[in-house]
């Protein structure tokens, strides 16, 4: 496979093995917190089918970004209603940031043993790319879903520190909030931004995971 469609190949295995960890982490938060809908509508599943949105998962593919179906949530079955939306909105940015550390451990164990077994080097650098690959992916998921935009995780969880009045305002223009979004991702706009906070992001992961690097020390 060329080397320039090598990221390519990878953004479409995140689609199946990303994307839906996601939305499950959305569906089993609503559930352990009142409301059963998802897991009525099947959505309490990492069946990849159950959750795959085709403009989403394109976005992925091309831009790096992208989305699944939302998973759906009746808030009148929580307790607090807005908090209820703002925990449930923030289960699958957290569910990102979980999984781009365990992909960073993973990542750091492979190049243990590409170190120690050369022979090996070249079929591990193949998997190494692919680990980093999706790693990055889930960061870049969860700094993406953060911001606090409709239909984004972000706009929930700023919804529970802002006025219902505003917030409902805003979520008339949804629809057309949403387009803009797609044309800003599609001219880069925020891809400086976004770079920034996605190596904040992973010098965290780097610096919780730096017991894999002492222990790998204290064998090699």
């Amino acid at each position: 496979m060329p080397n320039n469609l090598f990221p390519y190949f990878v953004r479409i295995l995140a689609i199946f093995l990303v994307l839906p960890l996601h939305e499950y982490a959305h569906a089993w938060c609503a559930d352990k917190l009142g409301d059963p809908t998802a897991r009525y509508q099947g959505r309490l599943d990492i069946n990849p089918i159950r959750h795959i949105d085709p403009i989403g998962a394109i976005c992925l593919v091309v831009a790096g970004v992208g989305w699944a179906k939302p998973v759906p949530i009746n808030p009148n079955n929580f307790k607090n209603r807005k908090a209820g939306m703002a925990i449930t909105a923030a289960a699958g940015p957290i569910s990102n940031v979980l999984m781009a550390a365990i992909w960073l451990i993973i990542y750091k164990i492979l190049l243990a043993f590409a170190y120690v077994f050369t022979g090996a080097s070249g079929v591990l650098g193949v998997i190494l790319d692919v680990v980093w690959i999706l790693m990055s992916i889930n960061i870049s998921l969860a700094v993406f879903n953060l911001l606090p935009i409709p239909p984004l995780d972000g706009s929930r969880i700023f919804n529970y520190f802002m006025p219902d009045r505003i917030y409902w305002k805003i979520m008339q223009y949804e629809q057309f909030i949403m387009i803009g979004l797609l044309l800003v991702l599609m001219f880069g706009v925020l891809d400086v931004p976004l770079a920034f906070c996605n190596q904040i992001i992973y010098r965290f992961l780097n610096f919780i995971t730096g017991f894999v690097d002492l222990i790998i020390n204290a064998i090699l």
